[in-house]
């Protein structure tokens, strides 16, 4: 059954200063932009909120820049932004595989990543490649600016630090050093929700792989565990054995907790061979 749009009040500030004024002084209020999430719930009438703030117009959220040998992402930067930008492609590839693969063309060109990470789901696609690139999550409110690094920024599933006077307003991403690797498992390459989906940055000048999961536990996950055993030289298989410890998969309507425990641990093989052998 659709939602009823009658009951519900939508504002449209002009700049980012003014969203976050919004936020503080007529809140509580649902920020929302390419709306591939919020339309689902209202199409399904799920949708309980009943005030909103429309960010689509601002285009100060939606630039790619370069920051030293990393990236500054804008929250509003669509995946259809992320898969043309020549910045994106030569600096982090593994995130264009990511944007790829999520939904299709329809969804690539109103989707965004800042929306990828807010909607706070262990399975979004980007949210793997951030934290194996080890990004930080700008947030802004009208007190000022915080910077969260990824891993610390979910609290549970659906949950995060993000306060309700604030906004994601962008990622900062340092150089990442290392062969980039990304891989989704699902009922079809994209169009579907991951079944298990990782991102992995391979060793580089003495450091450690960098190895982060999704749709296996209530947030995505980085694998330190894992990522020291493999990088102290252990065989695969006992990494694997880690992998098994460091995931808390469920079993739901898309899969099976063992299902997803193989996968993850097949593909953490895959990775290294790839690492290794290309």
């Amino acid at each position: 059954m659709q939602g009823s749009i009658s009951n519900r009040a939508l504002l449209e500030p002009r700049s980012v200063a003014d969203a976050l004024r919004m936020l503080r002084d007529e809140g509580p209020l649902v920020p929302m932009a390419g709306c591939t999430d919020l339309y689902v719930a209202l199409n399904f009438g799920t949708l309980k909120d009943v005030r909103f703030i429309n960010l689509w117009r601002l285009a100060a959220l939606r630039s790619i820049d370069a920051r030293g040998g990393g990236l500054s992402i804008g929250a509003l930067a669509t995946y259809t932004d992320l898969i043309r930008s020549p910045l994106v492609r030569k600096r982090l590839p593994m995130l264009v595989a990511a944007a790829r693969e999520v939904g299709g063309v329809q969804i690539q060109n109103r989707g965004t990543i800042g929306g990828n990470v807010a909607n706070a789901s262990p399975a979004g696609d980007t949210l793997p490649v951030l934290a194996a690139a080890d990004a930080v999550v700008v947030l802004a409110s009208a007190a000022g600016t915080r910077r969260i690094a990824i891993t610390s920024f979910y609290t549970g599933y659906r949950r995060s630090v993000m306060r309700p006077d604030e906004l994601i307003v962008g990622f900062d991403i340092p150089a990442v050093r290392g062969r980039q690797w990304f891989r989704k498992v699902g009922t079809r390459a994209a169009q579907a929700i991951s079944k298990v989906v990782m991102a992995a940055v391979g060793p580089a000048s003495g450091n450690p792989p960098r190895i982060a999961v999704g749709s296996v536990a209530p947030t995505v996950v980085r694998l330190p565990q894992t990522e020291a055993a493999l990088g102290g030289g252990a065989s695969i298989a006992k990494a694997q054995q880690m992998l098994v410890h460091e995931i808390a998969p469920i079993d739901d309507a898309r899969s099976t907790a063992e299902y997803r425990r193989r996968v993850a641990a097949n593909l953490l093989a895959r990775f290294w061979n790839d690492a290794h052998h290309g």
